[in-house]
């Protein structure tokens, strides 16, 4: 049976790439729904940018809801300086025409779990973590339904890229990835350590844009604008396509390696708010709380990729 997911996402070229691998693969995956938050741009943005790459997939059906427009505490925090004003920039696609939905996001995702059975239903946020943050507060009691949540976010080795020592998703919103860190749910974590080894090389754009459909030529065109920015700060020969690796993840585990051990969220720190302190080597005493990944196998990512790109 197909993996019951909801995806939570700030889109952002790499969320849509992970929307379009999610809905290209149905035999494992069934997109529940998708829940836009603020993060990349604001939510006027994230919520349009959902519904736009649902119908590149060809999927109009699938519910779209939009969710939190700030984070817990604090003031939002965007990055139209990687992702442009729209952030989608790169391909021209057409404004949506399937609705959004009229409930909020955190309403659907309480009520989709309240009903589910225990263990059924996956979340796999793609963007600061408010609207599940926000869920598992006003209703606690569905954390022992979530079978998993499988986010993009955080660093180890790779430390940050918003600061220092924080990578974007969590620094947006530490807050909110506290309260789901602590949350008890089984996590797993595609950290800026996996997702900095899954780099979209000149041969696998152009292999994006071989398979011959509008999705992989959209694709490609995202990332030839998305790389620019990672060309110029890291000097890498692409730009890393991090969020896809949540959903490479739920159709290929093998492809990942990595250990579960404790990783707590610095909320107070002044020089460090927003960082994942990953007890990599088992140092604290803390009980561990994560799978965190810290290898991929890129090769084969991207082999996978490309073809379910051809499916749509």
């Amino acid at each position: 049976m197909p993996r019951k997911i909801i995806i939570d996402t700030d889109p952002g070229q790499d969320d849509a790439v992970a929307i379009l691998l999610a809905l290209a693969s149905p035999d494992e995956i069934e997109v529940l729904g998708i829940t836009a938050v603020a993060g990349n741009v604001p939510l006027a943005l994230t919520q349009k940018n959902a519904r736009m790459v649902c119908e590149l997939a060809g999927r109009p059906d699938i519910r779209v809801f939009a969710g939190c427009d700030r984070p817990l505490a604090g003031a939002l925090v965007t990055a139209e300086h990687v992702h442009g004003k729209t952030g989608l920039d790169g391909p021209a696609l057409p404004d949506p025409t399937m609705p959004l939905q009229d409930a909020h996001a955190v309403a659907f995702l309480i009520e989709t779990l309240r009903a589910a059975p225990e263990g059924e239903v996956s979340l796999c946020p793609l963007g600061p973590l408010t609207n599940i943050a926000t869920a598992l507060r006003e209703a606690p009691e569905i954390a022992p339904k979530i079978r998993e949540i499988v986010l993009m976010g955080g660093a180890y080795f790779e430390v940050g890229n918003i600061t220092p020592t924080a990578e974007f998703n969590i620094f947006v919103d530490p807050e909110a990835a506290s309260i789901v860190f602590a949350s008890g749910v089984p996590l797993t974590v595609m950290p800026l350590d996996v997702t900095h080894n899954a780099l979209v090389t000149k041969p696998r754009n152009d292999a994006f844009r071989a398979v011959g459909t509008a999705a992989g030529e959209a694709v490609a065109a995202m990332t030839d604008f998305f790389e620019r920015y990672d060309r110029e700060k890291y000097g890498s020969e692409g730009a890393p396509l991090h969020d896809p690796c949540v959903t490479a993840y739920l159709i290929r585990p093998g492809l990942f390696r990595g250990r579960h051990i404790n990783v707590e969220i610095e909320t107070e720190g002044r020089f460090t708010r927003g960082m994942t302190v990953a007890d990599w080597w088992g140092v604290s005493g803390r009980a561990p709380n994560a799978t965190f990944m810290g290898d991929i196998d890129a090769d084969a990512f991207f082999t996978l990729l490309t073809d379910r790109l051809g499916r749509l």
